[in-house]
């Protein structure tokens, strides 16, 4: 698999992934489900994670009033085509570089 095909099944698996983590939060707040705080796939490079990261509803707001950014469990940064932004308590976010960076601005739902 060439550099550039892998950077775009990345770019493409987390793109899905923040989509999840987007309906689960819309669910969340429809139904008045639990506490402010959300329980969410990890948004990494890897199809088959089943990681989960509990963040608060407003910190999962913060991370996606920026396309670029991604939260992650950690240890799962894909170093070549993200970095860590920041280290938070139970879960990393990151920004994306390269490919991966443009496929993340065009798969943004809230765009």
């Amino acid at each position: 698999m060439s550099s550039e095909e892998r950077e775009r099944r990345i770019g493409t698996n987390e793109a899905l992934f923040r989509d999840v983590n987007e309906r689960l939060k819309e669910a969340a707040e429809a139904f008045s489900i639990g506490p402010r705080e959300l329980d969410l796939v990890c948004e990494c490079a890897d199809a088959e994670c089943v990681e989960r990261v509990r963040i608060s509803i407003s910190e999962y707001e913060a991370v996606r009033n920026d396309p670029q950014l991604f939260i992650v469990a950690p240890g799962h940064v894909a170093r070549d085509v993200e970095r860590v932004v920041e280290r938070r308590n139970g879960y990393d976010v990151v920004s994306k570089t390269g490919l991966a960076s443009q496929i993340a601005e065009q798969t943004d739902p809230r765009s």
